[in-house]
């Protein structure tokens, strides 16, 4: 290696092993929360809208401009105050191996979503990563999760869920929260594509420019505290109770 590669600006020192180290453990981890993130990752998120059909049958959300409303006035703030606020505390709760503040995170989270649907959609999804990453990743903390899940009757989370696979691969809480807001928000494209004249150029240019605010709503989400976790949004929760009963669907929820 040529030596003047080899050199840093901080002081002229060779961390060139060092760095080689931290990058192949960071590769280890960034790929693991790429594969949970994927659609083709096989937790079932594909085949849910997560309220967006709803909004569509009611004629709220109709083209690029009325998902964009959707996605700043619904989708972010719900990710800023609930989704990303439970994967924080959960994560906090994992490493300290707080199983009755484990518990109570996995309440809260069924208990904020009014739709049934909604919550059932959350409950299969969060087992399933659960569950995954108990037999893909080999995990004793995973398993004992499952183990005291069933036990205590504690409703499943994919908050809770992202927060444990991140735990089991050593994940950075910051790149676990940034892999939630990626996974959120392009599901909601993904769906949108599939429910909307809504070409690939139009969607993933939107996904840019809310992906955009993603330090700010990490940050701001840190500072939520767990009594003040919760977002309540009635357009969102009536349009999606509404689709429970529809008898034309593509998606489940």
């Amino acid at each position: 290696m040529n030596a003047e590669l080899r050199m840093t600006s901080l002081g002229g020192e060779d961390h060139s092993t060092s760095d080689s180290a931290y990058s192949a453990r960071s590769a280890e981890w960034l790929c693991g929360l790429l594969q949970a993130g994927d659609s083709f990752y096989p937790t079932g998120s594909y085949a849910h809208s997560f309220g967006l059909e709803g909004l569509v049958h009611e004629g709220a959300v109709r083209d690029r401009e009325t998902l964009r409303v959707f996605v700043f006035l619904s989708v972010i703030p719900a990710l800023r105050q609930m989704e990303l606020p439970l994967a924080i505390h959960a994560w906090s709760a994992f490493r300290a191996a707080d199983w009755t503040r484990l518990g109570e995170i996995c309440l809260l989270s069924s208990a904020l979503k009014t739709p049934g649907e909604a919550r059932l959609a959350a409950e299969n999804i969060g087992r399933q990563r659960a569950e995954l990453v108990a037999t893909m990743r080999e995990s004793p903390l995973a398993k004992e999760y499952l183990v005291r899940a069933a036990t205590g009757k504690w409703p499943f989370s994919p908050a809770v869920s992202a927060a444990l696979e991140g735990c089991v691969l050593g994940a950075p809480l910051t790149a676990v929260l940034a892999g939630v807001t990626y996974a959120t928000l392009a599901a909601i494209m993904s769906a949108a594509m599939k429910l909307l004249r809504l070409g690939q150029n139009a969607s993933q240019s939107l996904l840019t420019e809310a992906l955009r605010e993603a330090p700010a709503i990490i940050a701001a989400a840190e500072l939520v505290t767990l009594d003040e976790i919760g977002w309540f949004n009635p357009w969102l929760d009536i349009a999606a109770a509404r689709h429970e009963t529809a008898n034309q669907r593509m998606f489940i929820s």
